[in-house]
């Protein structure tokens, strides 16, 4: 079920860890991206996936959010850079 459907709000106890998945063309500028948007916060990013004709990748970005609007910016903060396609 999706959650607009059931009209429910997320409720998650701040802070606590989040996890983004950044697709993206090229594995240098997506961590490029990453270091700009998160500049000196921690964070752990890993390989999650690549298409199976090489033309994506995903990585798994997690930081640790401090309030739903951190949250969200970070996601906007991703969503607006070039080198990031789709941010999940």
């Amino acid at each position: 079920m999706l959650l607009n459907e059931c009209k429910q709000k997320l409720e998650l106890e701040y802070p606590c860890p989040w996890v983004y998945k950044l697709i993206g063309r090229e594995q240098e500028e997506l961590r490029t991206a990453i270091a700009e948007v998160v500049q000196t916060r921690d964070c752990l990013v890993s390989l999650s996936n690549s298409s199976s004709g090489g033309k994506y990748l995903c990585l798994d970005v997690e930081l640790v959010v401090v309030s739903a609007e951190d949250r969200e910016c970070q996601y906007c903060a991703f969503k607006r850079h070039p080198a990031v396609v789709m941010v999940l």
